[in-house]
Parts: structure tokens; C-alpha cells; sequence
């Protein structure tokens, strides 16, 4: 009696293994690799095709707003003469940027490099160069991540079901094995030829992807590159974190700053405009704001993916260029505070935002309280030292389990100023702790 017991123990233990691993994100990614993507904190996102010249929204302005027969003829005038990929490198690395994501296909399936599986491409424009392959080198160069964006809908591709046109009825001419071949052979020759250090997915929203096409895609990249990262947007469920329905190796929230998490890698995909594409006079986020995205980014222990519009020209507009180097200052100063960091061990809020590395706790402060500063003691640590980076030392005292410091009139930086508490202990180890 006891050893059939003792079976059925065994497997009703298997069957909740079987169940916890049904349930955990489809992701075979090592975790050196995923810790090295998250150290990097701050990437550029570029977001560009023929559609700049007109102006409005990639992808998804085709059949509203600009004419499908527009729209799909727009590559046959894009010639931007004046693109340079290392200015672009350049202008990713002097904003304190350690990677690169550039849209080589969007949902408008226009490919941006000279891809042999379809005619549009930008072989096929008047300009007649490779542009993903220019960045790859140019990041090479420039020692910056280079990553691909990729959509697995494509609304020109007629073996793609649907189009964007108002059909929702998926077209039974269509062919989705052939579309996923399709993918392939364009998915080979991205990761052959360019070596890209990460693939950003989009478009899975759609009925006819299915979550067996989203893990077929996954393993037949492994099977290309076992370290490739890939986000979370090839399966099926929310972007926003990693799930049961979940295949990639990371979440992706959207013009949002991510919850606090400090189990699963994530990245925010935020616009330095309003659009994704480049639009004339689009109103631009001051300084303050992407300093203290960045900043409660890092504190809920995600990275940054900052997004810019070039023009139809292929220049990024100054006025983007003046502000992403702003941020490239500020990060001169303070990047300790930022790069290979942990979030916590506090959630960020509006006020103020914490990272912390060996024995350090850095405090962002974006505004200064009415009273001195106060903190929470955190169990089992002490501290020995407090101080502004950049600046001078500032006392503390440990009162009713709260550490207070006491605050200059003027912080010293207008847009994040950031205090660091020198610990006894080593702190990354330090579970989240809630106010």
C-alpha cells in the first residue's frame, strides 16, 4: 500500500513539474547572455522607410491616411541621399546608447535591405544600397550592439491572410505555410549575413499567427544562432511581461516604463516623439522627461529603448540629434548609476527612482521633498557614507528605522540628481522592498 502511495506521490510531483514548466515563457536562452543584454540599460530604437515621405505613422498609416496604391508605391521616390550610418552610430553612442534596433521590415513588408525573397526592397528604390547592412558595420565600428526589428505580419505579402484594409475575413487565397518559408529564408539571410545581437519581433496581435508558429520561428533561430536575444513578441498574450502564453526571452512594454520586476528581463520601447516615423514639427519629450523615463526605467530593473524618426533624407533632425546628446552628457556624469545596475531595492515612483550595484544604493531624485530626504532602513545593512555623485558628502542618521538626510537648498542637477548610500553588505542580493 505504501509503494503505491509512494507512486501516485511521484506523480502527482511530475504532473505539477510538467504543469509549472506548461506554464513557465517558452525561452532557451542562457542567462549570461540575457544579464549582458540587461547591463546595457539604453538602446536606440529607429523606426524608418519610405512612408517618411509622407510623413505619417509606418506600417500602419497604409489604408489610413495615405492610399494602399500610395503607400506601396512610395519606395520608387525614396532616395535618402544624405543617410550616414556612422552618424547614426555615432549619434547612439554620444547619447550613452550601447545598442541599435533598426525596423528592417515593418508591417508594410518593405525590407530595407537586398533581400532575394521579395522585389520590395530597397535595392529597388532609387537610392539602391543596403541600409541594414551599413549599420552593422557602422555599430561594429562603434562598438554598439546591432539588433534587427522584424514583423512576422505583413500586410503587402499577399500569402500574409490579412491586409489592413478593413477585411477582417482573412484572404483564402493566402498561404500561411508559404508565408512562414517566407520569413525563414528572409530570417536566414538576416542572421547569416548581419549577425545581429538581438531580433525584435512585432505583430503577433493578429489571428492568423498562431503561438506553434511563434515557437517554430524560436527554434528554427536557435538552430541559426543559440544566443541571438529574442523579445517576447513571437508567441502569443501581453507584451508587457512574460507569461504562460510567452515565447522570447524578455517583455516589451509599449510607450509605457514597465512595472518593477526582478526576475524577468524587460524593455520599454518609448518614442522621443509623439510618432514612431518621423513627422514634421511632432512634438519632441524635454530632457526632463527622458532623463527620468531612463532613470525609472533602470530603477524597475528594465532597460530603455528610445525611439527616433529619421527624415526622407536620411538625416536625423537636429533638434533630436541636440537632445539624445543632452542625455549623453548627463550620462558622462552619472552613468555609474545606470550601467549594470539593479533595479530597487525600492520601487520607483514620480519622486525619485533607486539602482544599486556591490555595496552601492544610488537615489535618483527628481524632486526635492519638503522636509530631508527619508528612507527606509533596510534590514541587516547599515550605512557608511552618503553622498552626491558629482558632488559633495551629506550626513544621515538612522531614525525610527528610517534613514534621514538631511538636503542642500539646490540639488545639484535640475532633471535627476543622484545621492549615493554606501552600504556595509553587498546589496543586489537585497529582495524588493515596498514602501
Amino acid at each position: 500500500m505504501k509503494q503505491i502511495q509512494m507512486i501516485g506521490l511521484l506523480i502527482l510531483i511530475s504532473s505539477g513539474l510538467l504543469v509549472a514548466q506548461e506554464q513557465a515563457p517558452y525561452s532557451t536562452i542562457s542567462k549570461k547572455t540575457m544579464e549582458g543584454f540587461m547591463d546595457k540599460r539604453f538602446g536606440m530604437f529607429i523606426h524608418w522607410g519610405p512612408v517618411t515621405l509622407r510623413g505619417t505613422e509606418i506600417g500602419w498609416s497604409r489604408n489610413h491616411g495615405v492610399t494602399q496604391n500610395d503607400y506601396d508605391s512610395l519606395y520608387k521616390k525614396f532616395d535618402p541621399v544624405s543617410f550616414d550610418a556612422d552618424a547614426w552610430v555615432k549619434t547612439a553612442r554620444d547619447a550613452g546608447m550601447k545598442y541599435l534596433t533598426i525596423t528592417a521590415k515593418h508591417h508594410d513588408g518593405f525590407c530595407l535591405w537586398p533581400t532575394a525573397y521579395t522585389a520590395y526592397n530597397i535595392m529597388n528604390t532609387p537610392y539602391k544600397k543596403d541600409v541594414v547592412g551599413a549599420l552593422a558595420k557602422a555599430c561594429k565600428k562603434y562598438n554598439i550592439k546591432f539588433c534587427i526589428y522584424y514583423t512576422v505580419l505583413d500586410w503587402y505579402d499577399r500569402r500574409y491572410p490579412l491586409h489592413n484594409d478593413g477585411n477582417a475575413v482573412p484572404d483564402p487565397k493566402a498561404d500561411m505555410q508559404q508565408f512562414i518559408q517566407y520569413m525563414k529564408n528572409q530570417l536566414t539571410e538576416l542572421v547569416t549575413n548581419y549577425h545581429p545581437y538581438m531580433l525584435w519581433f512585432d505583430g503577433n496581435w493578429e489571428a492568423p499567427w498562431t503561438a506553434a508558429h511563434g515557437r517554430e520561428i524560436y527554434d528554427f533561430l536557435r538552430k541559426l544562432d543559440p544566443e541571438v536575444i529574442i523579445n517576447n513578441r513571437l508567441g502569443k498574450g501581453t507584451h508587457e511581461v512574460m507569461g504562460p502564453a510567452t515565447t522570447g526571452d524578455y517583455a516589451t512594454p509599449e510607450q509605457k516604463i514597465g512595472g518593477i520586476n526582478m526576475t524577468d528581463p524587460w524593455e520599454s520601447c518609448i518614442t522621443l516623439c509623439k510618432q514612431w516615423a518621423w513627422k514634421p514639427n511632432d512634438a519632441m519629450k524635454s530632457l526632463e522627461q527622458c532623463i527620468r523615463t531612463l532613470a525609472s526605467t533602470a530603477g524597475g530593473n528594465g532597460n530603455l529603448l528610445l525611439n527616433i524618426g529619421p527624415m526622407p533624407d536620411g538625416r536625423i533632425e537636429d533638434r533630436q540629434v541636440v537632445r539624445l546628446r543632452e542625455m549623453g552628457n548627463w550620462l558622462k556624469k552619472y552613468g555609474a548609476s545606470i550601467y549594470a545596475t539593479k533595479g530597487g531595492p525600492f520601487p520607483p515612483d514620480s519622486v525619485r527612482a533607486f539602482t544599486r550595484k556591490g555595496n552601492k544604493i544610488y537615489i535618483h531624485l527628481f524632486k526635492k521633498p519638503a522636509g530631508p530626504l527619508k528612507v527606509p532602513a533596510i534590514p541587516g545593512l547599515k550605512v557608511k557614507k552618503a553622498y552626491f555623485m558629482q558632488g559633495g558628502k551629506i550626513p544621515f542618521r538612522l531614525e525610527q528605522e528610517q534613514i534621514i538626510l538631511p538636503l542642500p537648498e539646490q540639488l545639484p542637477d535640475e532633471n535627476d540628481s543622484v545621492l549615493v548610500l554606501e552600504m556595509d553588505k553587498h546589496t543586489e542580493t537585497v529582495p524588493l522592498i515596498r514602501n
